[in-house]
This record gives C-alpha cells, structure tokens and sequence, in this order.
C-alpha cells in the first residue's frame, strides 16, 4: 500500500506536489469514491483509481531532454495558442510533462518525463540541484556587481543563495557580454532578477546545464532521451546536494 499521491506521480500524472492538489480539489476518485484527503494508502494493483473520469495506468517510465527554442511555453497546453514544449515531442506516446519550467524568452535544456518522483525529487527546494545559464547582457558589468550575485542579493522575495558567476564571452564591438551563472534555487524568472538588481537586464538567456546534464549535441527545438546512467546522475546530484546543505 502506498499513499495515494505516490501512486499518481509514479503513473506519470505530474508532480508529487500537483498531484496533491489534484486530490484536494476532488479531482481524484478510488473506487468511485472521490477523494479530497491527503494521506490516503491504496493499492495500485488493486484499486481503481481515476482523475478527471479517467482511469490511470502505469506507464513506462520517459526520461526526454528538450533544447527548448525561444518563443514557447513551457507547459503542455496553452488557451492562447501558442507554441508549447509538447509541440516538439510528436514522436514520444507517452503524457511528459516539464520538470520545473524555462521562461517564454528563455531558451535551452529542459527536462521531461512522466516519473512524478523524479520530477519532484530534481524540482524540491531542499534538494539544490544546480542550474547553468549563459546570460547575455547589455555593456560589461564590473567584477565587483558580479561578486554580489556571488555573495547572494536581495530580491523581493528574499536574499538569494549564492550563486557561482564567470564571465564566459566579451564581445567589444557588440557592447555585450555573455556571463556564466550557476544557481541552487528555482524562483521565478530568478537570473533575469538577479541581474536586473544590478542594472544589467538580460536581453538573451540560455539554460546550458542541469545537475551533470550538458545541452551540448542537441539542435535548437530537438530532443533525446535520457539513459540509465544519466538519470542515476541526476537523482544521485539531487541527493549529494541533500546532503551537503544537511552538513554530512
């Protein structure tokens, strides 16, 4: 027996956190019996278990890595009709859906799947699983407005952790520079903000890294699946980092 939620996450509903909120808004029925109470144990083998009418079953686990263009919404639907990560993933059968999300504007790695453990287990803020971007900014910020993202800067929603800044490219006759910024949260649109409280705005952002994952080798609006080893690296880069912030 395993908690309900679980249970879902692991069919490749969503998240373990969405699917929470799935059973709280009396989304969710077991055996007919509509479900709004956190906490319940069933038995997948066993038990009929519906969302939204419509029965789950346990899918064969997908592991996709996007390189998501410009211009698309990281989501698997949009009521205005504009392009989504989906749109890109025709070949795959199965329901993936995002693990956390890249802005409109922003381009880069994105990761999919339908595993909702593994997708929270990357996504949960205790776990700190670093993010590489390459933000091109206007002008060439001095070193010493990179040492504060370094050190951590204060945004609306709080001080920032600190995150680890190079410079990465200086082009002189554009008048602009690309930085190198690693960061351990996951807030909104976090490295535009960063670098918009030091007066550098972003006017290009790419997501070049995640945990030991490289964008590298995959074109603009393609994608490829995840083997074995790479998810181990990816659940053992959550954990390790755990286990860092734990003191161990």
């Amino acid at each position: 027996m395993e908690r309900l939620q679980k249970v879902l996450a692991e069919a490749g509903v969503a998240s373990r956190r969405k699917c929470e909120e799935l059973i709280t808004a009396g989304r969710v029925k077991v055996n007919d019996e509509v479900i709004t109470t956190l906490g319940v144990k069933v038995d997948a083998s066993k038990d009929m278990i519906e969302v939204d009418g419509r029965k789950i079953q346990q899918e064969k686990k997908i592991y996709v890595l996007l390189n998501k263009p410009k211009g698309v919404i990281t989501s698997a639907s949009d009521p205005g009709g504009r392009k989504i990560v989906t749109d890109f993933l025709k070949p795959i059968k199965e329901r993936i859906y995002p693990i956390g999300r890249l802005d409109y504007d922003t381009e880069g790695l994105l990761l999919l799947t339908n595993d909702g453990e593994f997708a929270n287990l990357l996504t949960h803020p205790k776990h700190h699983v670093p993010r590489t971007y390459l933000a091109t900014v206007k002008g060439v910020p001095h070193g010493t407005l990179l040492d504060k993202l370094r050190d951590g800067i204060q945004l609306e929603d709080g001080m920032t952790a600190p995150a680890e800044v190079d410079y990465y490219d200086i082009s002189p006759d554009k008048n602009e520079t690309i930085v190198s910024i690693t960061i351990y949260e996951g807030r909104n649109r976090q490295v535009r903000r960063m670098f918009d409280a030091i007066q550098f705005p972003v006017i290009k952002l790419k997501r070049v890294k995640f945990g030991p994952i490289l964008l590298s080798g995959v074109p603009r609006g393609k994608f490829r699946h995840l083997d074995a080893k790479e998810v181990k690296e990816l659940k053992d880069s959550a954990l390790s980092t755990h286990n860092i912030q734990k003191g161990k």
